[in-house]
Formats: C-alpha cells, structure tokens, sequence
C-alpha cells in the first residue's frame, strides 16, 4: 500500500487502542439503559458515574457540573443559546459564532472582539463593552484555536469577566489533552469532545457552574442529565470517552514532544509558505499560506501524493468558504491559501518528511504551469 501521512488530527483522531478495548468491555457489560432501576441498568449507570466523576476531578469541578453531550458542538450551543447577551470574535469554532448569530437574530446583544493578525483575540475593549451589556453576558473564547493553534488569552478573560459580573465559556475541545488547561479550570463553563482525545465520536461534555436555568433547552424530553439534555445516555461511549480522558491527562507531555517535528515541517516550507498565528500555539498546529496556490487545489493535490491536511474547521468542509479564522487575522488573500497541518502524539518523522516532499512537488508543479503559461 502507498505510504500515507494523516496530518489532520485537528479535525479528528484515530481511535486509541486502550480506547477501542474499554469501548469492547463496555459493549458487554455496560449496554443496557443507565435509566432503568434493574441490574442491568445500573450496572450502565454505575459506568457512567465513574466517568463524571473522573471529568470532574480532571477539570475542577463538582461532579454535578458535568452534562454529557453529544460533542463538542452541543456543548457549545447548550452554554450559549440562552445567553442574555453574548460577546465572541470571528476566530471561534462555528459551533460558536453560529450560536451567536442565532442569538442575535432572537433580538439580544451580542457583540463581536476585533481579531489581532497574530491570532489572539483583541481584549481591551471588553471592559467597556460589558460595562454597557447586562449581568450574566456570557463571554465565548476558545482555549486554542481549532485552524492555527494559537492559544487565546483565557487567563485575561477570565480576570474581566470576573469584574464585571460576566460568564466565561471556554470551547476546550483542541486544547485538552495537548496542552495544560489551568487557565480554563475556572471558567464558569467548558466544552470539550472525546473525538479529539482518540476518543469515539458522538460524545463529549459540557461542565457548567452556577444556574443551570442559564442552560439552553435544544431537546424536551426526559429526566437524564438533571432534565437538561433528556435522551438515552449512551454508556458505551461514555466508557470510551472515560479511557480517553485518562489518556488526556499525560497527553500534554506527549504533545510537546510534536513540536520539534512541526518547527521541521516550517522550516522547510517557509518560504514560500507564510506562516498564519505567531502567537504561542498549540505544539503539533502549522497554519501555512502559499502564494499563488489555492488551498482546495493544495489539498486535494496533496491527497493524490498520500498527504492528508485540511483548509480549517472539518465543520465547514464543503460550504466553499476560504478559511474565516486566517480571514479575521490576515485577510482573503492569506485565508484562500492557507493549508492547515496537524500532528498527533504517534505522528513520526517519515509523515512529516513525505507532506515536505509532496507539497514541495505540488509547488514545482504549479511553477512549471505558470512558466508555460507565460
């Protein structure tokens, strides 16, 4: 088979095989409904517990601040659909500035941060603004960015929304597991997804403190989740996501190890390649822009040569749209181009080297035509 190198750990991660093993072990001994009051059902419920519990210990929380969710997605909208009043910025995952476009289009506040070109959202205006929105306005800031890495200053948000009476909701899902997350721990809400932890997908988790009124109702129903997310809770998964965040937990120490072979991707790709956030980033994260060359060309190029990257967030393939993060940062021309490569805690050298190679002989190529042309 021709060697191929997944470098798209951003938008997904293969699952673990300690992962694979606990989700075959629950199969058997964890399928039955975490709601029923007979053996069977406990035994699920019991499944699940220990992993709200284990949640809990890991993110600083009491374990009845954990809502399990379907992702990352869910957990977003959850914590913002209700918001009073919302303040976000541009760099936000779609799950986030589509819940607060919908926000604004119900008729309340919102109000977007400008976007620095080094990636990092712009916070000195935000005292100001909250001082004119309403108690509870929810501020929305990713931990790291989900298309360059960069990693937001969550420390000085949570520093402003504490003096002014404001929410902090922090979207962890590209953060955890890479990077040490105590700067979010004292968010007054998080999510994170266990598809980015080598984890399965359909799953993830929402820690939210204080009312849980401020909670968005998407789905009427039942009483599982303190009646805040009613449907059948999937203890299968669950178990996976519970292997996943045990994972997590030295993931960090691993993740570094990534970055030496990511500052090797740039260094032999820059130039021509421009890189996009010069902020500190996540270790295994490189946003490169190459002149000349559109990225759905690049990526699909790079496919043919056994390269598997991306153009930004999995969650917009297929809408046609240039990368809105690096358009926020650094305008059309550098989103039209931009190439998002990811590493994960297995990827090896000879991935690396075979996505330089490729690359390399996507850009001779595209010289080549444009000598001819001319």
């Amino acid at each position: 088979m021709t060697a191929r190198a997944y470098l798209d750990w951003n938008a997904t991660t293969p699952l673990h095989p300690e992962v694979v093993e606990a989700v075959l072990q629950a199969s058997g001994e964890a399928w039955g409904n975490p709601a029923s009051v007979h053996a069977t059902g406990r035994r699920a419920r019991q499944r699940v517990e220990r992993v709200r519990e284990q949640l809990a210990e890991w993110l600083r929380a009491s374990p009845r601040d954990v809502l399990f969710t379907a992702g990352g997605t869910e957990a977003n909208n959850l914590a913002l659909r209700a918001a009073p009043a919302l303040v976000t910025s541009r760099l936000e995952h779609p799950s986030v500035v589509r819940a607060a476009e919908a926000v604004a289009a119900e008729g309340r506040p919102v109000e977007w941060l400008p976007v620095r070109p080094d990636g990092t959202v712009e916070l000195a205006e935000l005292p100001d603004r909250l001082a004119r929105l309403p108690r509870g306005t929810v501020v929305a800031l990713m931990a790291a960015n989900h298309e360059t890495g960069v990693l937001q200053p969550v420390a000085l948000a949570l520093q402003i929304t504490r003096a002014h009476g404001a929410r902090l909701h922090v979207d962890a899902v590209q953060a955890a597991g890479k990077v040490e997350l105590a700067p979010a721990l004292g968010a007054d809400s998080l999510a994170l997804t266990a598809h980015k932890l080598r984890g399965p997908k359909g799953v993830g988790a929402l820690i939210w403190r204080g009312d849980p009124a401020g909670i968005a109702r998407l789905v009427v129903g039942g009483s599982q989740e303190r009646g805040l997310r009613p449907g059948t809770v999937d203890a299968v998964a669950i178990a996976g996501l519970g292997k996943a965040v045990e994972l997590a937990i030295t993931g960090p120490a691993r993740y570094a190890a990534t970055s030496a072979l990511r500052d090797e991707l740039e260094a032999a790709l820059t130039p021509p390649g421009q890189l996009n956030g010069s902020a500190p980033r996540l270790p295994h994260v490189s946003n490169l822009s190459f002149p000349g060359l559109r990225s759905d060309e690049a990526i699909a190029a790079l496919d043919l040569l056994g390269v598997e990257v991306s153009s930004g967030s999995a969650c917009s393939v297929g809408s046609q749209e240039t990368s809105a993060v690096v358009r926020a940062m650094l305008g059309e021309e550098r989103a039209a181009t931009a190439i998002r490569f990811s590493l994960g805690d297995v990827t090896g050298r000879e991935e690396v080297g075979l996505a330089i190679s490729a690359l390399r002989q996507v850009l001779a190529r595209r010289s080549s035509s444009a000598s001819r042309s001319g």
